[in-house]
Parts: C-alpha cells; structure tokens; sequence
C-alpha cells in the first residue's frame, strides 16, 4: 500500500506500486486522486492534461491480469509538481504545480487551510474573509 498526499487530500492506495521513483496507481484508483482517464488525457473535473504524443507508455502501462497503471509521478513532473517520496517509497506527497500557485498570488487571495487552536478548536482561514488577519509561522529547521 502506498499513502499519497496531495491537493486532493490523503489517499491510501493498496494497488500502487513504487518503481524507480515512478508511482503507478491502478488506473480505477486515480478519482482517489482527483483524476480521471479520459480519451483527451487524465482530467481533474473540467482541466484535462494529454498525454503527450509518443510518451503513451511512460503514463499508461498494462498490469498483471490485465489491470491498467497511470504514472502519477509523470504527470506529475509534466505539471511541473514538485514529488517527495519516503525512502521506504510508501508515502508520496505531491506539491502543487508552479502556475496554479503563480495564479493564487496574482489574485491576491491566500488559498484555504485550516489550523486547531489551543483548545482544539479548527480555524479556517476562509472564516476571516475580508478582515484582516496576521498569521505567524515557525519552523525547526
């Protein structure tokens, strides 16, 4: 089993395979994601990324028993999303792609988190829409 991080949330796939850094994810496993395989490429609601010409097999790959694998990992890099991955290869994250973050500042709006205060009570940042707010971070590193 692998646990992806991403976006779209956390997913524990059992029939994801890490090969050479590349994670294959059945092909029936991708809404866990976000994605669909569609003939115009792998899509994520009205976005739709093809494949590009030629590279087929670097993305879609038959399994054992005849199961279809999507090289998330691929798309990934073709998004320009940064990957990290354990060094057990059982747990990736994937970061969010350069331009969608580009487009978040040029609005000018702080994309959504939300955060337990002390008491254990969960804070969003969208609950402070249009009030000012000053967010503080820290980091041990």
């Amino acid at each position: 089993m692998v646990t992806v991080l991403s976006s779209n949330g956390t997913a524990a796939i059992e029939g994801a395979r890490s090969e050479s850094a590349n994670l294959w994810v059945p092909v029936g496993d991708l809404p866990k994601l976000g994605w669909d395989l569609r003939p115009e490429g792998v899509c994520r609601g009205d976005l739709c990324v093809p494949i590009p010409k030629g590279r087929e097999r670097e993305f879609v790959r038959e399994g054992g028993g005849g199961a279809r694998r999507f090289n998330v990992s691929e798309l990934a890099a073709l998004r320009r999303q940064p990957v990290v991955r354990t060094q057990a290869e059982d747990v990736f994250a994937i970061g969010e792609a350069s331009s969608d973050r580009a487009d978040l500042l040029r609005g000018g709006i702080a994309p959504d988190f939300a955060l337990p205060d002390l008491s254990g009570r969960v804070h969003r940042l969208s609950h402070y829409r249009g009030k000012k707010v000053f967010l503080v971070s820290w980091a041990s590193w």
